[in-house]
């Protein structure tokens, strides 16, 4: 049973809102938002923990999964999305999946994170098995979408890890590493797009940069695997050549488009390269 008083429904420290001046609604909010690095902090041996359980697994050929509903469905497919980009992995090592599909992204289908089987069913679509990691997401720790999935995931031998702001959340029963993020009271009550979405991301900020770099899917501190998607990003895998490979950045520009990543270039002109 969910707690009759969620940390994610706590009162505002914060009164009168609508009376505020502008400057004191920035001030305040920040002052709400400083709060969550350190609580993230707190967290770390937990996090840890979890992304070396999903290391081990990928390493074996499986995927990591984001489950959740509203702002925490759509932060999991924030961070999924931007993976492939940034390691040029596919799109299919991490996966976010919403309550309610595709179109719940922009806009909110109603009642959605209230179906306890639907994950499993959004889950099974991908043909999810042992060799996966499923991460369900949600604030209050207790939407009913999250906890089936994961209950579901258990049962079938799937290491499961949650992300809630709630302490004895349900998800947290259901993790094999549950991660609970205590940021309090929201500046504006129960808008838990505030500090507990800016919370999460953090850690799916941390749990897919340290996957991903464990994969070997950087070199040093470049992100060498990087999808050259536009003039950007060309001149910032021309800058790596250069600093790497001491040429000038008409002829690393030249190798780009010859060998088409950074990697593919540092390889081939430098065979001592241990990458």
């Amino acid at each position: 049973m969910a707690k009759t008083n969620p940390d994610t429904e706590q009162e505002s420290l914060y009164s009168n809102l609508d009376k505020m001046s502008t400057n004191e609604l920035l001030s305040n909010i920040n002052n709400e938002d400083k709060k969550v690095a350190d609580i993230v902090e707190k967290q770390i041996p937990n996090i840890e923990k979890l992304v070396d359980s999903i290391v081990s697994k990928m390493k074996l050929g499986g995927r990591l999964f984001y489950i959740g509903a509203g702002t925490s469905g759509r932060i999991g497919i924030l961070d999924a999305s931007e993976c492939p980009p940034t390691f040029g992995v596919p799109d299919n090592w991490i996966i976010g999946i919403i309550a309610g599909g595709d179109s719940a992204i922009r806009k909110a289908v109603e009642n959605a994170e209230d179906d306890i089987d639907q994950a499993w069913r959004d889950l099974s679509a991908y043909d999810i098995s042992s060799l996966d990691v499923v991460i369900g997401i949600a604030a209050s720790g207790n939407t009913p979408y999250v906890i089936g999935g994961l209950k579901k995931a258990r049962e079938n031998n799937i290491i499961t890890g949650s992300i809630s702001c709630n302490s004895e959340s349900l998800i947290s029963k259901e993790a094999d590493y549950p991660i609970e993020l205590i940021v309090g009271p929201e500046f504006l009550t129960g808008s838990t797009r505030m500090k507990a979405g800016t919370s999460q991301k953090l850690v799916l900020n941390m749990i897919s940069t340290s996957v991903m770099i464990k994969l070997g899917r950087i070199y040093g501190n470049k992100m060498i695997d990087m999808q050259l998607s536009n003039k950007k990003l060309v001149q910032r895998g021309v800058e790596m050549i250069v600093e790497e490979l001491h040429i000038d950045e008409k002829m690393a520009l030249e190798l780009l488009k010859k060998h088409k990543s950074v990697r593919a270039v540092l390889l081939a002109e430098n065979k001592n390269l241990e990458i």
